[in-house]
């Protein structure tokens, strides 16, 4: 049977969550899944449909969600569906709620320079897969700094500063750009890549794109079981709800 994928696009018409979701859609039924694309928050309201899915890929920029919906998503991915997507499409989807934060690994806080900057991205050394066989390269778009779970497996990275502003007298810092981690039995996979439809479209992030959704939504028959009934067990959410 195909696997199940649900891409949720929406929120801020800058980002192009249209396209990027029709660019996902065609990566995924390539790979033999069956994709739904909605248009609205209210596809996170079936916490049983959300069960039933391999892959969740949330295109999503800021607004507000119900803390229910965060709940539903974050119970399917403790049960073992995968949850993958990039840019402020999934980390800087909902800035009031920290739970989604913690999901997702990481929140972005500046984009210096804004569109237009010209960086390296720097695939790095890991006992990851997930990259294997691409290498450094050049892109020309928003180069996101962002808050990040130190919990996170990095898999590539950018160097900060490019462009000027009040933090280039810190210390140089390499910055995520590539991550995974674990939440129960899902897992998860962010790329910072992808201000609009044209960098998504990019070889090298189309590349990065497919390996971690075919990555995230593997993880659900290597790890389903070893997370069964645990989901609506976890307790840490509700300070922001």
């Amino acid at each position: 049977m195909n696997k199940k994928a649900l891409i949720v696009q929406g929120g801020w018409d800058g980002h192009e969550p249209e396209q990027v979701a029709r660019i996902y859609k065609d990566l995924l039924v390539a790979e033999n899944f069956d994709v739904e694309i909605s248009d609205t928050l209210d596809a996170y309201a079936d916490a049983e449909k959300l069960i039933a899915l391999d892959l969740i890929v949330p295109h999503w920029t800021m607004g507000d969600i119900e803390p229910q919906y965060v709940r539903n998503v974050s119970e399917a991915v403790i049960s073992g569906v995968g949850l993958a997507g990039s840019h402020g499409g999934m980390c800087d989807s909902f800035r009031k709620n920290v739970d989604w934060q913690f999901m997702t690994g990481g929140n972005w806080v500046a984009h210096p320079g804004n569109d237009g900057v010209e960086y390296m991205v720097n695939v790095n050394s890991s006992s990851s897969p997930i990259l294997e066989g691409l290498s450094d390269f050049k892109v020309v778009s928003e180069q996101y700094y962002l808050h990040v779970d130190p919990a996170v497996e990095v898999l590539a990275t950018t160097r900060f500063p490019v462009s000027d502003g009040p933090h280039v007298l810190n210390k140089a810092v390499d910055m995520p750009v590539v991550w995974t981690k674990r939440w129960g039995a899902g897992r998860v996979f962010y790329c910072s890549l992808g201000h609009t439809a044209d960098i998504i479209a990019m070889p090298e992030v189309k590349f990065i794109m497919k390996r971690g959704f075919l990555w995230t939504a593997e993880g659900k028959s290597l790890y389903a079981s070893a997370a069964a009934g645990n989901a609506r067990n976890y307790t840490g959410m509700g300070d922001s709800q």
